[in-house]
């Protein structure tokens, strides 16, 4: 019998598409909030996978706006109960379940302050949903097990969304509608490509490269990959890899690097080079045939996604290697050792 993390990554792409169908209507609702002259940028609270998401946020919302996407400082909200003035802000809370106190908290401040607010979460019911002006629904349906895999999914859907409604693009929502079947196909092919991992063998860690939009991909397979198989991945910009960091890459280390077509590619070959001359161990995800030539490991993304896209359909096939690296360690891939599904922090 499938594990329900395995069913929850194949539930993806229906997921993606119920969310477009029932909540353009929402993110054209809130289209006004990010349209207020007195917005001069946006702050965004959140943890964990959500943290992730918000970080597509900072290169989509950035480009749409062409203003300043910052992360909040929760602690100065409910640790140290000092929080600060929030003129010019628009507010963006994400959380899949809506419930963390810390993100809840900077969100409800914003809107004490007078301050325009919006929610992703998978709960319009939840304390989130309830502080903000405006909410999105996430639309991902129950997620059972412990590794957020299309909550994830969803909440990059549910920012594309933001961007389609907001930006002056025409051709956002059409790209977007062609979305879940994108991620459908990257799907089928990553699943053929699973036991690619096992020529890793023994693992203790790794590095995980990407840069420009899919810097947030980087970061949520690293993350998925310590959550379910308890390796310590770390995820870096390709950029700050080459200020100090790369000197840790020693013979043998794996390194994932996340390279599809777009202005950051170069960046990424010039990267994924420099760790081959130090005899890194290199797995490549990216559609360009010569560059998963060159690594010991290529899984190939699907090609001709629009580059704003593409964080939707390049983490696939991370989840799937942090699946499989689980399996090959014996995991319980339903309850990693030490989670737990909704974490509340303040």
């Amino acid at each position: 019998m499938s594990s329900h993390l395995e069913q929850e990554l194949r539930e993806q792409p229906e997921a993606l598409a119920r969310l477009i169908d029932k909540q353009r209507g929402y993110a054209e609702q809130v289209r006004p909030l990010f349209r207020r002259d007195d917005v001069q940028y946006i702050l965004i609270a959140s943890r964990g996978s959500s943290g992730n998401a918000a970080r597509y946020a900072q290169y989509l919302l950035g480009r749409a706006h062409r203003v300043p996407v910052a992360f909040a400082t929760p602690s100065l909200f409910t640790l140290y109960g000092q929080p600060p003035r929030l003129d010019g802000a628009l507010v963006i809370g994400i959380s899949q379940s809506g419930k963390s106190p810390d993100v809840v908290e900077v969100v409800a401040e914003a809107r004490r302050q007078g301050r325009p607010t919006v929610a992703l979460t998978n709960d319009p019911s939840s304390p989130l949903g309830q502080a903000a002006d405006g909410v999105l629904k996430l639309e991902a349906g129950d997620e059972q097990a412990v590794a957020a895999t299309k909550t994830y999914v969803n909440s990059l859907g549910a920012v594309a969304l933001l961007f389609a409604t907001t930006t002056a693009d025409s051709r956002a929502f059409d790209e977007l509608e062609r979305a879940p079947e994108q991620v459908a196909r990257q799907l089928d092919r990553s699943w053929l490509d699973l036991t690619e991992l096992d020529r890793l063998g023994e693992v203790e860690g790794g590095t995980v490269l990407a840069r420009g939009i899919n810097y947030c991909t980087s970061f949520e397979i690293a993350l998925k990959i310590r959550e379910l198989s308890g390796l310590l991945f770390e995820s870096y910009s390709a950029a700050d890899l080459m200020h100090g960091p790369v000197a840790a890459i020693a013979p043998g280390w794996p390194v994932v690097a996340i390279a599809p077509p777009g202005p950051a590619f170069a960046a990424m070959v010039e990267a994924f080079d420099s760790v081959t001359a130090r005899g890194a161990r290199t797995v490549v995800i990216s559609e360009d045939e010569r560059l998963r030539a060159r690594s010991e490991i290529g899984l190939p993304l699907l090609p001709g996604v629009p580059e704003w896209l593409s964080p939707l359909v390049a983490v696939v096939p991370g989840q799937l290697a942090a699946m499989r690296l689980a399996q090959l360690r014996g995991i319980d891939l339903d309850q990693p050792l030490g989670l737990s599904k909704v974490t509340l922090t303040r």
